[in-house]
């Protein structure tokens, strides 16, 4: 696994205040030790839930950072495993899991993804975020939570206490590249959403951006994941 593109950027932008030595080195290693455990693994993303906001700080390809994003459009394992402060796993198939999940659900099956695990991180007795990880299989994870909690234990607490340090600089600088509000893509995905979720086009757009910025992606990079959701779905 290799870090996003975005991922790489705000690492850079958060290492004057964090103190975990070099950020992308302690990333990879997490994830080979992850890999090692679950081979199936396809991708992993450090969420932060600070002051009332998710974010995603880390996300290890383009597909994962989309699947982050549609939960931040309506909920999600990682969701629900931040909120409750417990471990929560999916699994395709599961009918309880598309009765609560249902937009995670179909976009996990779009990508193919098989399973997901989400392990809260807790800061003196208080969900602060959690890691999520995704693979190809429906079992992958399975009997090897405690194992998988012990990687994230020791460092897991200390990234998500000073993640947020650099949140608004970290949007400003997803932004600045280009203004993508007026893409083609956008315009599509926006329509498809307002569509099914019966909100405005603008407010659409508004949900787009947000859910992009919270999970490292561009607003076109998910505008284009989203299309193809809504593609899959329509098939």
């Amino acid at each position: 696994m290799t870090p996003l593109a975005q991922t790489a950027q705000a690492i850079e932008e958060y290492a004057p205040f964090l103190q975990d030595g070099d950020l992308l080195e302690v990333l990879q290693d997490l994830a080979d030790q992850v890999v090692a455990l679950v081979p199936d693994c396809v991708g992993l993303s450090l969420a932060c839930y600070a002051e009332g906001v998710t974010f995603t700080m880390v996300a290890t390809t383009a597909e994962i950072a989309a699947l982050d994003a549609v939960q931040y459009l309506d909920t999600g394992p990682c969701v629900t495993s931040a909120e409750e402060g417990r471990v929560v796993e999916s699994r395709a198939g599961d009918p309880l899991d598309e009765e609560r999940w249902g937009s995670f659900v179909r976009a996990s099956a779009a990508l193919g993804i098989g399973s997901t695990l989400t392990l809260p991180v807790i800061v003196e007795d208080r969900p602060t975020g959690t890691v999520k990880l995704y693979a190809r299989s429906a079992r992958a994870f399975d009997g090897r939570h405690e194992q998988i909690a012990r990687v994230f234990s020791a460092w897991a607490p200390g990234a998500t206490t000073n993640a947020d340090l650099a949140f608004t600089t970290r949007g400003s600088a997803l932004r600045a590249p280009a203004d993508l509000g007026n893409s083609l893509q956008v315009q599509i995905a926006a329509g498809l959403l307002a569509a099914e979720g019966h909100v405005t086009p603008e407010q659409a757009r508004e949900r787009i951006r947000d859910a992009a910025l919270r999970s490292g992606l561009t607003e076109g990079q998910f505008a284009a994941a989203l299309v193809k959701l809504f593609s899959a779905d329509a098939g």
